[in-house]
């Protein structure tokens, strides 16, 4: 047979189907390629972009110039950026305890089954998380206030002087108050879905030892809802670090007691449309997110190790 017959024998010949082992490997990556496109589009992107942009510094003389890290020393000896973070810092200190607190009872009680009108209940603590963080914070401020709200006429209808809300001295804790309003039936709703799939062979065995409410709350359910307790408290810290809506939205109401830097989101904000420093900007952002990762994952290692 002659090499032109070859030729012509191969080319008749019908292509090898792809290996099944080949469809899978493109079947998979074709569920989660869009995932993967959106992902790097809307994370992956924005925060490489933001690194490039930390290392470069817009200066007078010069222009744009690549700086390497100096804008993370200046960031890292920044004392406006660490006051905003002590001032957050205190924030999650009180405020997440109380909140998760108030959730927490909030969940057992729903789930004891001796709560009258329990489904009622349980949408009314969960309601204040429908409504928009713009809208409560507009709400509550105004309801602070002492010439305009809901302090003032109180004042004025009972010939009082309350404190007020907005002065520098109770604004953290009229912020946290607003948050803790906000996101207790949020936090709720986590704890008693975890509290719903105990299994009631639990509760039977408690019962048929003698043990009471107390004890089979010690015993039974704050163990068995340990990781969503992690999560809700994962959760709150990264929101009490990103703190932005509630100061920026009251900041025109008490511009004395809220400044540009009262938290590191706002301080990151003005430097970047106030003061058109969107190099240092981005560095800050990074550096807040950095600090935000390592609380997290160290709470979660401890919830874990807890756990285990």
């Amino acid at each position: 047979m002659t090499t032109l017959h070859l030729q012509e024998a191969a080319e008749r010949r019908p292509a090898r189907p792809p290996s099944p082992r080949n469809r899978r490997s493109w079947t998979g990556w074709g569920f989660i390629g869009p995932f993967v496109a959106v992902f790097a589009l809307v994370f992956l992107a924005p925060l490489a972009y933001s690194v490039y942009l930390s290392l470069f510094r817009d200066q007078l003389i010069g222009g744009t110039t690549f700086v390497g890290l100096d804008n993370y020393q200046q960031a890292l000896s920044d004392d406006q950026f660490w006051a905003s973070l002590g001032r957050v810092s205190l924030f999650l200190a009180v405020q997440v305890p109380i909140m998760l607190g108030i959730a927490l009872l909030v969940a057992l009680a729903l789930d004891s089954g001796r709560l009258y009108g329990k489904d009622f209940f349980r949408i009314s603590v969960f309601l204040p998380y429908a409504v928009p963080a713009v809208v409560a914070s507009l709400m509550w401020g105004f309801m602070y206030g002492t010439r305009f709200g809901l302090v003032g006429d109180i004042n004025d209808a009972l010939g009082v002087s309350l404190p007020d809300p907005l002065s520098p001295s109770l604004l953290l804790a009229s912020i946290g108050n607003i948050v803790t309003w906000e996101f207790v039936g949020y936090n709720m709703l986590i704890f008693y879905s975890a509290l719903r799939v105990v299994p009631h062979s639990l509760y039977e065995a408690a019962e048929i030892d003698g043990a009471g409410q107390i004890r089979v709350i010690t015993a039974i359910k704050l163990p068995a809802i340990r990781g969503a307790m992690v999560i809700a408290t994962i959760f709150s810290i990264i929101g009490s670090f990103q703190l932005f809506n509630e100061p920026s939205i009251l900041q025109n109401l008490a511009p004395n007691s809220i400044t540009t830097d009262y938290t590191p989101n706002l301080y990151t904000y003005s430097l970047s449309f106030s003061g058109q420093q969107q190099n240092y900007s981005a560095t800050v952002a990074i550096v807040m997110g950095l600090i935000t990762m390592v609380i997290a994952y160290v709470v979660q290692l401890r919830g874990m190790r807890k756990g285990a």
